[in-house]
């Protein structure tokens, strides 16, 4: 299977879609697709048209992370995602909607024509819809959802994206769409679509290229079924802002930063199996770890082994390591480490698009040397910045582009913050991490 990248870029001044607000209000009732979109919405429509009568899964950009999508409805093409991602079929996917409309479609009608969203919910969705925040909801019985999408819960977790692609995408082919990240399962979450190839060429055959991801990492996840309500996936909204929302001062953690191996089905993704990791070991650094707030310490390089897979290089017959740093908000260039001069590091001639794959960083290089200046390795430097929201953005392409370099271990500097992105950021660190330095 010949897995190709669509770019798909609408012309200067023009919308994909819109939402109807023709009555004067900002109703996300009905998503409506521009009639100027040009030649964007060609791409999207073939698109489409291929998720209604295929099996096989459409990547494609939201705001967070790129998807991989399949009509929810259909259990072949449900199946089609478990199968390309390799992921276990106890994990249950998100569905993806264009408009208010389409969710209460999936909702029915109550036998008291009440509105079928749940009261509780209405503050978030005012608020965060459309973005990065995904919502429990009964799944009523009989379910026009597809059984694998929920995993054998009697619930589904929904959210509307931000992306116009993503909507537009969705509102063409007239069907939610489930759509987990467009990775392989384990791996880091893709934030341009040559990630997507990286893992699943051969696998897909459509990636819908919209350029990187804004966001940066998943949803959050909220479960506001149960009182008090609970977040059980940190991601772009945070507990401060969901707490400033009425019937949401309340609410909880209910997630873990780390794996829940042996639990039943997850209530949601990412919570029971290893996730977001790299080819490389990941050795994170805490905020709270004191030891390491300047940088790395040369002993956790020096007990570095070199890797089974051929990765290493060697001189004069002894191995250099090769080594990577992330770098956030206390670390220094260089991370601390003795090294030569750094210098920008050559782009590598692997067919990549790195005005996607690198959009917010330059990683540079230099030697690695030890305290007798002794040079023992090359180091890979990467300084995602101070702002939290840019270190998320930038997360899981930087660990990709460590891995894309044939890096042995990773050194990242952890950051601070439970109640904002940093929760999410932190999380995903520690369910990539190899070893934990706190």
């Amino acid at each position: 299977m010949e897995t190709r990248i669509v770019r798909v870029a609408p012309g200067k001044g023009q919308l994909l879609g819109q939402f109807d607000t023709s009555d004067g209000s900002s109703s996300l009732e009905e998503w409506c697709i521009s009639p100027d979109a040009g030649e964007a919405i060609t791409a999207l429509e073939d698109a489409a048209k291929y998720l209604r009568t295929s099996d096989i899964p459409v990547a494609f950009p939201t705001e967070t992370v790129y998807g991989l999508g399949a009509d929810a409805t259909r259990s072949g093409s449900v199946k089609g995602i478990y199968s390309a991602k390799g992921r276990p079929s106890d994990n249950p996917l998100i569905v993806h909607v264009s408009d208010l409309h389409m969710l209460r479609e999936l909702l029915g009608k109550k036998s008291d024509d009440q509105d079928a969203i749940p009261p509780r919910y209405k503050t978030l969705i005012d608020r965060f819809w459309p973005g990065p925040l995904t919502i429990l909801m009964p799944n009523p019985q009989p379910s026009k959802l597809a059984p694998e999408v929920t995993a054998g819960l009697k619930t589904f977790g929904v959210r509307m994206p931000s992306s116009p692609l993503a909507l537009s995408l969705i509102k063409l082919a007239g069907v939610p769409l489930a759509a987990p990240s467009a990775n392989a399962s384990t791996k880091p979450s893709p934030t341009a679509a040559q990630h997507v190839k990286d893992d699943l060429s051969g696998r897909i055959e459509i990636i819908l290229d919209g350029g990187p991801c804004q966001v940066g990492v998943e949803s959050t996840v909220v479960d506001g079924l149960c009182d008090p309500p609970v977040v059980l996936r940190p991601g772009g909204i945070g507990m401060e802002e969901l707490r400033s929302c009425p019937g949401w001062e309340n609410v909880a953690k209910a997630y873990k930063d780390h794996s829940e191996e042996g639990k039943a089905a997850p209530r949601a993704p990412g919570m029971k199996y290893k996730h977001y990791s790299p080819k490389a070991r990941v050795v994170l650094y805490e905020s709270s770890y004191r030891a390491g707030s300047d940088g790395v310490l040369l002993s956790d390089v020096e007990i570095t082994s070199p890797t089974e897979n051929g990765r290493t290089q060697k001189t004069n017959g002894h191995s250099l390591k090769r080594i990577g740093v992330i770098r956030t908000q206390r670390w220094k260039s260089g991370a601390g480490l003795q090294c030569g001069p750094l210098q920008p590091a050559p782009i590598n001639q692997d067919g990549h698009d790195d005005e996607y794959v690198n959009p917010a960083y330059q990683v540079y290089t230099g030697d690695l040397k030890n305290n007798q200046g002794e040079i023992i390795g090359q180091l890979f430097d990467i300084d995602l910045g101070q702002d939290t929201k840019r270190i998320a953005q930038g997360l899981f392409s930087a660990l990709r582009e460590l891995d894309r370099r044939n890096i042995d271990t990773i050194f990242v500097d952890g950051i601070e913050g439970e109640l904002d992105i940093a929760a999410a950021v932190m999380n995903r660190l520690r369910k990539a991490a190899s070893e934990i330095r706190s």
